[in-house]
């Protein structure tokens, strides 16, 4: 058993009610009451190991009579504890080295998983950059169509306007010469033009 102790560093956070150890009697703290036995819960150095606690410690409040009402917690008179256990139990330390293994594997495990995965991620984003590439040809392809379209069409537009201004203009042409020919020919001949 170790000495009375009051370092707040050191204190245990978690704890629960346990029973005395055979071969050790109970102690009484500063305050003069019968120290109460802890068993610390909290997964540290200390898991599973005994101590003495004040019945008056801070961090030991009294029962609730329901889940509504808590009464306070009595002032510390003292911040008296002291250590039963100086080493672990057998089973806290099989209990730490299991946890740790387990984390171990849940970390191993969570690395294979999450490598297919940026694979995976890897793998789209490649199919994804290569049908942009895909579709910004293909838009470009079809621009160039498109122009090419558009200058044909306005070749196609200029020749038919040409064309028609060209086929105006003989028009024009031949009513102009047919009306002179009309106007030189009046007043020749037998009779009027409008009786022949």
């Amino acid at each position: 058993m170790s000495l009375p102790c009051s370092d707040q560093s050191i204190r245990p956070r978690k704890m629960q009610s346990a029973s005395l150890p055979r071969g050790v009697e109970a102690v009484r703290c500063w305050c003069g009451d019968v120290c109460k036995v802890k068993e610390v819960t909290d997964f540290s150095d200390w898991l599973g190991m005994k101590f003495f606690m004040c019945a008056n410690y801070e961090s030991d409040p009294p029962e609730s009579i329901s889940a509504y009402v808590r009464p306070p917690s009595p002032p510390p008179l003292c911040m008296y504890y002291r250590w039963i256990d100086t080493e672990m139990p057998d089973w806290a330390v099989t209990e730490i080295r299991e946890r740790g293994r387990r984390a171990w594997a849940s970390l191993d495990l969570e690395e294979r998983r999450e490598k297919p995965e940026a694979e995976e991620k890897a793998e789209q984003k490649k199919e994804w950059e290569e049908y942009c590439v895909e579709q910004r040809a293909f838009l470009d392809e079809m621009k160039r169509k498109n122009q090419e379209e558009k200058l044909r069409l306005e070749e196609v537009y200029r020749q038919r306007e040409q064309a028609r201004e060209a086929e105006r203009e003989r028009r024009r042409e031949r009513a102009h010469a047919a009306k002179a020919a009309e106007e030189a020919g009046d007043g020749k001949g037998k009779y009027p033009r409008w009786t022949q």
